[in-house]
C-alpha cells in the first residue's frame, strides 16, 4: 500500500495513467480509510482505467463485475448449483446403501446421514461470482464493480448489504465472511442519480474530460511517437469538439485512437481533408459528424482552418 498521495500518483504514471492532485488524493485516502470509492462522470474519462492500474500499480488481482440491468444476486454473488448436487448424490447412491444397511431403527438412520451433510452440503456446489470470489479470495484484490448505474436500484440496495460487512450467508453452508477486506471501486456513467445510501458509504469523485494539457499528457504518454507539434493540434481538436452541442463527445480512448490513427496514416499535420477523412474515429454519431463537417465548410475564420492543401487546424475551431 502506499504511503503517500506523491507515491500513488507516480506509481499510477509508471502504469502510464496521468491522475490529477484530485483523483490521486481520493484513491489514496480510500485506501487509508478502508472505504468504497465512488467514480462518476462521462464514459470513456478513464474511470475504470484507474482501477485496472491500481490493481497492477499494487499487484493485487483484479476482480470485476460489469453491472447491466437485470443483473440479480445469482449473478453477482453465487449460484447453488443443484443439478451438480443431484448428479453427486446419484454416484454415492452405493455408498449410501453401506452407511444405512446396519442402521436398526429410522432415527439411526438420519443420524447416520446428518454425518454426511458436509459432503452434500459443501462449497463444491457453490458457483462463486465476482462479488464472493472478492469475499473468499485468499489475497487482498481490488474488486471493480463497473458502471453501477446500470444495474437497478434493487440491486443497489442488495450491494450495500453485502458491502457494509463484507460477508454473506449462504444457507446450505452459513456465514463466509472476507480474510481481506478488498480496495472496491464503483464507476457509474451517471445516467441515473443513485441512492444517498450509497453515496454516503462512499468517498465520491466526478472525473471529467481533461483539461489540454491533461490530454496532451495523456497522448504523450501513450502515443510516444506520435510528433509533439501533431499531438498538440489533435488534442485541441478534440477538445475543440466537445465544446460543441453534440449527442457524444469523443472520450479519452478515442483521443487515443484517433492520435494512433494519425500515426499509422503517416499524418504530418491535421488539414481539412484529414479531419473529414478520420472524424469517424472521433465522433461514432452520423448527426455528430454531419454537424462537425457543417462547421468545416464554413468560413475559414469561423473554422479556424485554413482552405490551402496542407492548411493546419487553429487553435480556434470549433466555436
Amino acid at each position: 500500500m502506499f504511503k503517500s498521495v506523491k507515491e500513488l500518483k507516480a506509481a499510477l504514471e509508471r502504469q502510464q495513467y496521468i491522475a490529477t492532485d484530485a483523483i490521486a488524493t481520493v484513491v489514496f485516502l480510500a485506501q487509508q480509510l478502508n472505504k468504497p470509492l465512488l467514480l462518476e462522470g462521462p464514459a470513456g474519462v478513464g474511470k475504470t482505467e484507474l482501477a485496472k492500474v491500481y490493481a497492477k500499480a499494487t499487484g493485487r488481482p483484479l476482480i470485476r463485475l460489469q453491472c447491466y440491468e437485470g443483473l440479480d444476486e445469482s449473478k453477482a454473488l453465487y449460484e447453488w448449483e443443484y443439478a451438480k448436487q443431484m448428479l453427486y448424490t446419484q454416484l454415492l447412491r452405493d455408498k449410501l446403501q453401506v452407511v444405512l444397511e446396519q442402521a436398526q431403527t429410522l432415527t439411526e438412520a438420519a443420524d447416520r446421514i446428518a454425518d454426511e451433510e458436509d459432503i452434500f452440503f459443501s462449497d463444491r456446489f457453490l458457483l462463486a461470482r465476482p462479488l464472493l470470489k472478492a469475499i473468499q479470495s485468499d489475497e487482498p484484490v481490488v474488486l471493480l464493480i463497473d458502471e453501477i448505474d446500470r444495474a437497478d436500484a434493487e440491486f443497489e440496495a442488495f450491494l450495500l448489504e453485502v458491502l457494509s460487512d463484507f460477508q454473506v450467508t449462504v444457507p446450505e453452508i452459513g456465514t463466509i465472511a472476507a480474510k481481506h477486506h478488498p480496495v472496491v471501486m464503483l464507476t457509474s456513467n451517471n445516467t441515473r442519480e443513485l441512492s444517498e445510501a450509497l453515496k454516503r458509504r462512499c468517498l465520491y469523485i466526478f472525473i471529467d474530460y481533461p483539461t489540454y494539457d491533461s490530454e496532451l499528457s495523456i497522448v504523450r504518454t501513450k502515443i510516444p511517437e506520435l510528433s509533439e507539434k501533431l499531438a498538440s493540434e489533435a488534442v485541441r481538436v478534440v477538445q475543440n469538439l466537445r465544446q460543441m452541442d453534440l449527442k457524444k463527445n469523443p472520450s479519452v480512448s478515442e483521443t487515443i485512437d484517433w492520435a494512433k490513427a494519425l500515426v499509422m496514416l503517416n499524418a504530418d499535420n491535421i488539414d481539412q481533408k484529414m479531419l473529414e477523412d478520420t472524424l469517424t474515429v472521433l465522433l461514432k454519431h452520423e448527426s455528430d459528424a454531419q454537424k462537425a463537417k457543417r462547421r468545416l465548410s464554413g468560413s475559414p475564420d469561423e473554422r479556424g482552418i485554413s482552405r490551402r492543401k496542407g492548411g493546419r487546424l487553429g487553435g480556434s475551431w470549433p466555436n
